[in-house]
């Protein structure tokens, strides 16, 4: 068992590996860049679907769109079976409280970029339209079930949680150690800045889809829990909507700038 456990290792650790999988962040920024896009579309008064379903079908629309989606699939892949590997074998040197720490932030980024292969694949081999459920859809069907409404709770304040995270990471300037900065003064000042507004402004996108989670929940409104997509289309109706929407899509752009840079100068 372990000689099969070292082996799984080395290959999951091989450069081949590494080099596909370094092209799974840039496809992430691709995503965001174009859900950020979406985004400033909407709050013009145009319309699209600002989540990744939205982005992935944008994608599709491109020169080449089948090409450009199976081989996202396959980047995103990639680093979905690297980030599972690094929950799997990795931070063992670690105290327990680290290594639980950093084992579990591997394991849900592996969740998240199978999520996003799994998107891209159900496009590419046209079953996204028939496959979709929308979040009020799943919230309703949560809600009915043995012990739903508490599970939904959570599933907000995770999600809400995660915003805050990410926005005081964007804040404390934290995710630089997750890079080799450049050494050129002005790149390391511009990759700061699109990766500070990038961090903050996705943080406030899932602090708002965790909070409309919770409040549908606990009002028993499935239908104000509507993903990422109704987030950002809600927000436009506030005061100044439109300028915040705009404001929100050109800091996931900022995002997406930053991921795809980080496809170049992460530390993996």
């Amino acid at each position: 068992m372990k000689e099969a456990a070292d082996a799984a290792e080395n290959v999951t650790n091989s450069k081949p590996l590494e080099m596909v999988a370094r092209a799974g962040f840039a496809v992430s920024g691709l995503l965001h860049l174009l859900i950020g896009v979406i985004a400033i579309r909407i709050a013009m008064g145009g319309k699209g679907q600002a989540d990744v379903s939205g982005a992935v079908e944008e994608l599709a629309k491109q020169p080449a769109g089948p090409l450009l989606l199976w081989t996202a699939f396959a980047a995103c892949v990639a680093l979905a079976i690297w980030q599972a590997s690094d929950a799997i074998f990795d931070f063992e040197h670690l105290p327990t409280k680290k290594k639980v720490g950093k084992k579990l932030k591997a394991g849900l980024q592996a969740v998240v970029y199978s999520a996003f292969a799994l998107t891209l694949a159900a496009v590419a081999t046209g079953a996204g339209a028939d496959q979709r459920e929308s979040t009020s859809d799943f919230t309703v069907r949560l809600m009915k079930a043995p012990g739903g409404v508490a599970l939904l709770v959570v599933i907000g304040a995770a999600i809400a949680v995660t915003g805050i995270v990410y926005g005081i990471r964007g804040i404390k300037k934290s995710f630089l150690k997750y890079l080799r900065t450049p050494s050129r003064p002005q790149a390391r000042t511009a990759l700061t800045v699109v990766g500070v507004v990038g961090y903050v402004a996705k943080g406030f996108a899932l602090l708002l889809v965790g909070l409309l989670i919770i409040i549908a929940t606990v009002t028993a409104h499935p239908e104000q829990s509507t993903g990422l997509d109704g987030s950002l289309k809600a927000l436009r109706q506030q005061p100044m909507g439109p300028y915040l929407l705009a404001a929100v899509g050109a800091g996931l752009i900022c995002y997406g700038i930053y991921m795809v840079v980080r496809a170049r100068l992460a530390k993996m």
